[in-house]
C-alpha cells in the first residue's frame, strides 16, 4: 500500500509540474516551487525526470537576472499530437506541440459534406505525406478529434453530427486502426473549453462555461473546479437545445425554439447580403463574418438582428449561470462575434434575469485563440493523457527515429 501511495504521489507531482509548464510556456524552478507548494529538491528531481522523458527542456537564455542565472523550464515542442477537425466543407489536420504551439495546419477542402470514410482517407493521406518528418523530428503521442456534434466519451463514437449527416459513426476507432495511434475524440465545445482553459482567456480559471457557435451549431462545455464535466456518456453541456423561444422555429432535434435554432449566422448573413449591403457574393467560403458585421455597425437592421439573438442567448446563459455558478463565460465562434458587436447587451440581460448571487460575479469574454482554437483544443484531448501520467508515456510510445 505504501509503495502504491508513493507511486500515486509521484504521478500527481509529475502531472502538476508538467501541466504548469505546458500551460505557462516557460517557468523557473522557483516559480514551480511557489506554484506547486513542493520543496526545491523535489521540484528539481521532478524536472530532471521530465527532461529525461523528453517532455520539458531547460534553458538559461530567456531568464538571466542580476547574479546567478535562473534556468527556464519549457515544454518540449517535439512531443506532439495530431489534430483533426471535420466540417461540412473541409477536413483540417494540424500538428501541435506541448505548450499549445501549432506547428502545422493543413486544410483539405471538400466539394460536398465529407463522409466518415472520406475523412479517414483524407487524414491518412495527409499524415502519410508528413510521415518522414514526423518520424525524424517528432514524437507523436496521439490524435485529437474535434467533431461538430455529440461524441460518446468512453469510445469516441460520434453519436450525432447533424450538420455532417453522421449518426453512430465509430470515426475515432477507424482513425486509430488506420493511423496506428491512439485517438481521443470530443465535441467542438469540449475541445474549445480545454484550449481556452489552458492557453486562452480562461487560463487559471477553475470554473467556467464555454459556449460556441460553429459548424455543429451552438454547443457548450463546462469546466468545474478545473475539470471538464462530461456527464455519464460525454453529452453534458448540450445548451444548444435549451428552450429560449416558446414560439420559435422547429429545431432539428424535434423541439421548438431551441437556442441552436434561434441564434445562428443565417439571419446575420441574410441581413449582410441584402440588396445594397455590398456583401452579396462574398458570403461563402473565406467570408469574414465578424469583419462584415463591424463594417456595418450602424445598420439598424443588423443591430436589430444582433440584439434579438443576444436576448435569446441570454436566456440560455442565465440557465447556465444559475446551474454552474461560473467565474467566467467564454463565447466562441459566431457567438463571440455577437457579443463583440454589442458588448453591453448580454451582461445587462444577465444582470436583470440571473439569480443575484451567481450572476453578480460572472465575467463574459470572447474566446482568445482565434483560428488556433480547435487545432489546440483537439490536440489537448490527446495530450491530456500525457499530462495526467507523464511517466506512462515511456511505456506507451516509442522514441522518434
Amino acid at each position: 500500500m505504501a509503495e502504491s501511495t508513493g507511486s500515486e504521489l509521484r504521478r500527481t507531482n509529475l502531472s502538476a509540474v508538467l501541466t504548469l509548464v505546458h500551460s505557462r510556456g516557460a517557468v523557473t524552478r522557483a516559480e514551480l516551487t511557489r506554484e506547486t507548494g513542493l520543496n526545491r529538491s523535489t521540484v528539481g528531481a521532478l524536472v530532471g525526470e521530465l527532461v529525461d522523458l523528453r517532455l520539458v527542456r531547460e534553458s538559461e537564455a530567456a531568464a538571466r537576472h542580476v547574479g546567478r542565472p535562473s534556468l527556464m523550464i519549457e515544454p518540449e515542442r517535439r512531443t506532439v499530437a495530431l489534430s483533426v477537425h471535420p466540417t461540412p466543407d473541409a477536413v483540417t489536420i494540424g500538428l501541435v506541440g506541448l505548450g499549445g504551439h501549432v506547428i502545422k495546419r493543413i486544410r483539405y477542402g471538400t466539394v460536398q459534406v465529407p463522409r466518415p470514410d472520406e475523412v479517414v482517407n483524407i487524414v491518412s493521406a495527409v499524415v502519410a505525406g508528413m510521415r518522414s518528418e514526423l518520424d525524424a523530428s517528432y514524437r507523436t503521442v496521439g490524435v485529437g478529434l474535434a467533431v461538430p456534434g455529440l461524441v460518446r466519451s468512453r469510445d469516441g463514437l460520434v453519436d450525432a453530427a447533424l450538420q455532417l449527416g453522421w449518426h453512430a459513426e465509430p470515426l475515432a476507432e477507424r482513425l486509430e486502426q488506420t493511423l496506428g495511434l491512439p485517438v481521443f475524440a470530443g465535441g467542438e465545445a469540449a475541445a474549445g473549453a480545454l484550449a481556452e482553459s489552458a492557453f486562452g482567456v480562461a487560463r487559471q480559471v477553475r470554473n467556467l462555461v464555454f459556449l460556441t457557435g460553429g459548424a455543429g451549431g451552438v454547443s457548450a462545455a463546462v469546466i468545474g473546479d478545473g475539470a471538464l464535466l462530461t456527464g455519464t456518456d460525454g453529452y453534458a453541456g448540450a445548451l444548444g437545445h435549451t428552450l429560449v423561444n416558446s414560439d420559435g422555429a422547429l429545431c432539428r432535434c424535434g423541439a421548438r425554439g431551441c437556442l441552436d435554432t434561434e441564434v445562428g449566422p443565417d439571419a446575420l448573413l441574410a441581413t449582410l447580403a441584402a440588396p445594397g449591403a455590398g456583401v452579396g457574393a462574398g458570403v461563402g467560403a473565406g467570408f469574414d463574418l465578424d469583419a462584415a458585421m463591424h463594417a456595418r455597425r450602424d445598420d439598424p437592421d443588423l443591430i436589430a438582428v444582433v440584439h434579438r439573438q443576444l436576448d435569446h442567448l441570454a436566456v440560455a446563459v442565465r440557465t447556465a449561470v444559475n446551474l454552474f455558478d461560473p467565474e467566467l463565460l467564454v463565447l466562441g465562434g459566431y457567438l463571440g462575434g455577437l457579443h463583440a458587436f454589442a458588448p453591453e447587451r448580454l451582461p445587462a440581460a444577465l444582470a436583470r434575469s440571473a439569480m443575484r448571487a451567481p450572476g453578480s460575479g460572472v465575467r463574459i469574454a470572447q474566446a482568445g485563440l482565434g483560428d488556433d482554437l480547435l487545432m489546440v483544443g483537439a490536440a489537448q484531448l490527446a495530450l491530456t493523457r500525457v499530462l495526467r501520467d507523464p511517466a506512462g508515456l515511456a511505456t506507451r510510445t516509442r522514441p522518434a527515429m
